[in-house]
């Protein structure tokens, strides 16, 4: 009789369901999270080529012209 008292006592407390729920939620959180720095992780990647293939392109003037320097003031 006194093993059905602590059985019965066990299947009523719910402080571990609480700490289950918990446990869940977090690993949820931590793979949406693992998820969406994979997906930045890639795009970013491809953004960086983008910008360096451009920047390698680029000129960049050491001298400007008297009509530059009145045009970009007029700006």
């Amino acid at each position: 009789m006194m093993k059905f008292f602590k059985l019965k006592k066990f299947h009523d407390e719910e402080d571990g369901a609480v700490t289950v729920d918990w446990v869940v939620l977090t690993a949820a959180v931590v793979g949406l999270g693992a998820a969406a720095l994979a997906l930045v992780r890639t795009q970013t990647a491809g953004l960086s080529d983008r910008i360096a293939t451009y920047l390698n392109g680029a000129t960049v003037s050491d001298s400007f012209t008297a009509d530059e320097i009145t045009a970009g003031a007029t700006k």
